[in-house]
Order: structure tokens, then sequence, then C-alpha cells
């Protein structure tokens, strides 16, 4: 019997890219097309299991029964597991094998989804949210894999930008239809049309597979003791950001007990393997200087954007806006998306990675700007440009970050784990850390105005007795 693990005679054109990677034949270009639609298929799939939910939190408050402070546990909840499941995902896909891998996590999803029909209570919700966040991540992967069948190896670069953003669309796409979702079937619309996409993805999938790749044995019994702390820890942590601003940060003991116990798990996962002969998560090239800048770069960025999903979004919910009275504003940063990907993706260069990412942040600091004077009278007419501006930044970036750090991981294939943690985490803490911060500046704000206007309402002021008496 043949060893499975035993390396494979590729052509130097065929060999996987990393471990774990598919390898790359020829194919004729109506198999390109449809590896293509699988992998847009696919990366949609796994990005609308969290898009179609953050879009419409509020409207699925009233289905559950459920305040604000307890839905902020649907996103929470999908975060905490995503951001830690690539640690094992990663070798998984290594040890047995991208078809294997395909397969499973297709069908697991299909199933999570199905359960979401049979959601009727907070907690039920937060428990399928969490299983959730781990099959998510192995989408976005098997995405990005089958978009880079469909490109001939000389365009390697701009499939692997293109694989990245559209999953970043799933967010803006899930805005502009899911209204009508919600007014065809309520709360179940939006998960019977999920279960729909995971069977018609997984379906694609096992129609047209993706091409072999090599194996590995790769898991050792060290790997479950720091996933646990470094999940555990990871997950503390994204409650804590989520939460924060809701429950208040210094009014709620707990979330301070949590964020104590979750910087000492993440700190012994970093002990562990900084003392292992083979680890997981190379922490001596994840500290080197060009790694710390790319993660804070992406972690700087990611923070910014806050301003579209918890500034602008946020400001006119506050103003009592529906989605349906948003449509337009969606459609447009719908497109803006659309462009930073494929602009992103035509001048993709490894050599003007820093470039890419000036024009990216420039883009996003005039939309911030235009916006800096919104009032209670803004409309989001006004907005248009601004939030274009905005979606088409919050794509733009995504692709050549990526290629900043995978042409060090191409080089030592050791680190692709410790790439993928970095570039997850950078991204989750990121968009926790401006939605925390911006969110608790708009409460301060508010507190601090509401302040000014009642500290003269008193019943000594003869004119507010007489409103009072009337």
């Amino acid at each position: 019997m043949p060893d499975k693990y035993a390396p494979r005679d590729w052509q130097p054109h065929e060999k996987p890219t990393l471990p774990g990677s598919a390898s790359t034949p020829l194919h004729p270009t109506r198999r390109r097309i449809q590896y293509g639609l699988v992998g847009l298929v696919v990366a949609l799939t796994g990005g609308l299991s969290n898009a179609l939910v953050t879009a419409n939190l509020p409207y699925l408050q009233g289905s559950l029964g459920a305040y604000a402070t307890e839905m902020a546990w649907l996103p929470a909840a999908y975060v905490m597991t995503n951001m830690s499941a690539n640690l094992l995902l990663v070798k998984f896909r290594q040890q047995f094998g991208l078809r294997r891998f395909t397969e499973i996590f297709l069908a697991l999803y299909a199933a999570i989804a199905l359960a979401h029909l049979f959601v009727h209570s907070l907690s039920s919700a937060i428990t399928v949210r969490a299983a959730h966040g781990l099959v998510g991540a192995a989408l976005s992967s098997l995405g990005l894999y089958y978009v880079i069948q469909a490109f001939p190896n000389k365009y390697r670069l701009k499939a692997v930008v293109l694989g990245l953003g559209v999953t970043q669309l799933a967010l803006p796409l899930a805005r502009v239809f899911s209204t009508d979702l919600l007014e065809f079937g309520q709360w179940q619309g939006l998960y019977l049309f999920e279960f729909g996409l995971a069977i018609f993805a997984l379906a694609c999938v096992l129609a047209l597979k993706l091409p072999p790749s090599d194996r590995y044995r790769v898991f050792e019994p060290l790997d479950f003791v720091t996933f646990s702390l470094f999940a555990a820890g990871a997950a503390g942590l994204a409650a804590v950001l989520s939460l924060g601003r809701l429950l208040w940060w210094s009014s709620t003991p707990w979330l301070g007990v949590v964020l104590a116990i979750s910087i000492v798990l993440l700190c012994a996962a970093a002990w562990i393997e900084h003392n292992r002969r083979n680890p997981m998560i190379n922490t001596r090239w994840l500290a080197s200087a060009d790694m710390l800048r790319l993660g804070l770069a992406i972690l700087l960025i990611r923070l910014v954007l806050s301003e579209q999903s918890t500034g602008a979004i946020g400001f006119f919910q506050t103003l009592g806006l529906a989605n349906d009275q948003l449509q337009t504003l969606f459609a447009l940063m719908l497109l803006g998306a659309v462009a930073g990907v494929a602009a992103s993706a035509w001048l993709i260069n490894p050599a003007r990675i820093a470039e890419h990412l000036i024009i990216a942040v420039a883009a996003i600091c005039v939309g911030c700007f235009m916006d800096a004077d919104a009032t209670s009278l803004t409309r989001p007419e006004q907005m248009y440009v601004s939030q274009f501006l905005l979606a088409f930044g919050s794509t733009f970036f995504i692709g050549p970050a990526m290629v900043a750090g995978l042409g060090r991981v191409i080089a030592q294939p050791g680190n692709l784990i410790s790439f993928i943690v970095l570039f997850g985490m950078a991204q989750n803490m990121g968009g926790l850390l401006g939605s925390a911060l911006l969110g608790s500046v708009q409460i301060l704000r508010e507190k601090y105005h509401s302040s000014q206007l009642v500290e003269h309402l008193v019943l000594t002021d003869p004119q507010v007795a007489a409103r009072v008496q009337a």
C-alpha cells in the first residue's frame, strides 16, 4: 500500500505553493471559468454567514426577544471562534488533504445553517453562531483556493487578491438584499437562504473538486494545548471588546476579570510556542520588525474603517432610518467595495505594496473627513461619495496586505500558520477595537451633551416650573 504522505512527483508548474494548498495543473478555459464561479459561490457563502446577522442585528432582536446588550453576543460569538480556528484548520488541510477538508467543513456548514432554522432562544442562537465562526474560517480559505485555480500561474497574485476580496463583499451585499429576505420570512428567511446557499456550495465543490495536494504528518499533542489556551484567550478578548461599550467598562466587574484571564491565557500560549522545538506559532518570526509593521498597519486600517460600520450606519440607525431607506447608500458601498477589489487585483505589484496601502488609507481618510461635519440633519444622500471612498479603501488594502506577508511565507513555509494567525488577529482585533473605541467616544460625548442640556432644567426656574405644571 503506497504511503499517503509520500511526496508526489509534480511538474514545475503543478507544485503546490504552500503546504496544504492545492496543486495547480493546467486547465482548459472552460474548467477555469467553472473554478472561478465555484470560488465566488464558496467565498460569498462563507462571508455571508456572519454578514447576514451583522447587517440585521436590530431586526433579529425582536424575533429573539432580547436586549441590545444580549444581541451583541451573536457577532461576538462568531468572532470568538473564527479568530482562532485557523490554528487547527491549516494543519488539518496539511495532514488530511484539501479534498477531505472541503467536503467535511462544507457539510458541517450546511448542517449548522440548518440548525439555525430551529433556533428559538438567544442561548441556542449564540451556540450556533459560535459553531458558524469555526466553519466560516474554513470556507474563506477554500474559496481562495478555487479562485486561484481559475487563473494561469502568471496571474497568481491577482487571483489571491480577488479570492480575498470576494469575501469582503459579503457585508455590503447582505445589506443590499437581506431586507427582502426579512420581509419574506422574518429571521427564518435569512437562515433559509443561508442554508440553501450552503447546500448549493456543497453541490458545487462535490461536482468540481480541487486538484490533489501533498499531505504531511504535522499534528503534535502540544498543538492542542496551545490551541486551547489561544482560543480561550482570544475568545475572552473578543467578548470584552464586543460588550465593553454596551455594558460599560467600569460598571461591569466581570469584564475586567475576563480581560485579565484572557491576557494570562494568551501569554501562556505564547510562552509554550516560544520554547517549542517545532512551534505552531513562530513568536520570533512574528516579533520581527517587518511582521510587526505589517500587523500594526492592518490593525490600524481596520480600526479606522469602523467609521463606516459603527459610525455611518449606526448614525443613521440612531436617527431612526431603517435598512430600506438606506438601499441606495448600501448599493454605492457595494459598488465601492467591488471597485476596490478590481483595482487592487489589476494594480497589484509586490514591489509597490506600500503605495497600495497608502492609497487605501488616503481614500479612507478623505471619506472620514467628508463625514466629519455630519449633524442630525444629515441624510444618506450627503454621504454617497464619502461612503463609496471608505468601501473602496476597505477592499483595496486587503489584497496587498496579504501579498506582503505571503512573500515571506513562501520563503519560509513553516511560518504559514504564524502569518495566518497574525493576519486574522490583526483584522478581527482592529475591527473590534475600532467599534469599541468609536462607540465609547460616542457614549461619552452623548452623556456630556445630555448633561449640558439638562443642567439648567431645574424647578426653581419659573419657565421650567410653568412648563411642568402645563
